[in-house]
C-alpha cells in the first residue's frame, strides 16, 4: 500500500493543515532560506557522527537511495534474519504513514531499540511528537512484517530514545517510550484527519502566528 503521510508531513500538519496539503500537492512552492538549509546540513553532520558510533550498521538509504517505497520491504528482510542487526534509516509503513528510523538496533532476543537523533541541546515538543509518530508506526508495523521462527524471536519495540547533546557536544539520550505510547489514540485520530485534509481541497487558512511557530513555514510566501 502506498503511503499518504510521512513523519515530516505529520509534523507539518500539526503546525498547519494548509502547509500539510501543500507539502503533498505543491512541494515545489516551498522556499527554505539559506540559514535553514545550513541548519539542516549541521543536523545531518551530527547525525552522521552518531551513526559512526554504531559499528556494523547497515544503511538502507545507501542501498535504495530515493526508492522510498522499497524501504519497508528491505527493512523487514533484514530484521527477519536471526541475531543482532543495526539499521540506519529503517523504513516502516502502518496506517498509511511511512517513517524512517535514524538508528534501529535489534538484539538477538528480538528486543528493538530505536534512536531519533537531533542536533539540539533541548528537547522540544516537536521532537516529542516526532518520536511519538515513529513509535506508533514502528510498534504496530513490526508484528506485521517480520516472521519469527525458532532461531529468530519476534522483534518487539522495547525502547525509544531521543539522542541529542549538551552545550559541550556530549551526547544525551532521553527515553520517551512510555510518553510516546500514551499518545497512540490521539495519533490515530490525527492521522485519520490528516488523510482527509490531504485528499480534500487546499485549506484556505489565513497567515497568522502559526506560520512562525514552532518553525518558519516554507509556504509563507504562497499563503501571503
Amino acid at each position: 500500500m502506498p503511503h499518504l503521510l510521512s513523519k515530516s508531513k505529520y509534523i507539518r500538519g500539526l503546525q498547519c493543515e494548509r502547509a500539510l496539503w501543500l507539502d503533498i500537492h505543491c512541494p515545489q512552492l516551498a522556499h527554505y532560506p539559506a540559514t535553514t538549509l545550513a541548519r539542516f546540513r549541521q543536523g545531518r553532520d551530527f547525525e552522521r557522527r552518531v551513526k559512526d558510533s554504531f559499528t556494523g550498521g547497515i544503511d538502507i538509504s545507501s542501498r535504495l537511495r530515493n526508492r522510498i517505497e522499497q524501504y519497508p520491504l528491505l527493512t523487514a528482510r533484514l530484521l527477519s534474519q536471526p541475531g543482532e542487526v543495526t539499521l540506519f534509516e529503517a523504513g516502516f509503513l502502518y496506517d498509511g504513514v511511512l517513517v524512517l528510523a535514524d538508528v534501529l538496533h535489534k538484539a538477538a532476543d528480538g528486543c528493538v531499540t530505536v534512536y531519533e537523533v537531533k542536533d539540539s541541546t533541548a528537547v522540544s515538543d516537536t521532537f516529542r511528537h516526532d518520536v511519538a509518530i515513529q513509535h506508533y508506526v514502528i510498534a504496530h508495523a513490526l508484528p506485521l512484517v517480520v516472521t519469527p521462527d525458532l532461531f529468530n524471536p519476534m522483534p518487539s519495540l522495547q525502547h525509544f530514545y531521543l539522542l541529542h547533546h549538551d552545550a559541550e557536544g556530549n551526547p544525551i539520550q532521553e527515553e520517551l517510550t512510555q510518553q510516546a505510547q500514551a499518545q497512540w489514540e490521539t495519533i490515530a485520530q490525527r492521522v485519520a484527519h490528516f488523510k482527509q485534509v490531504a485528499q480534500s481541497q487546499e485549506p484556505l487558512l489565513a497567515p497568522s502566528d502559526h506560520c512562525r511557530h514552532p518553525y518558519d513555514c516554507p509556504y509563507i510566501s504562497h499563503c501571503q
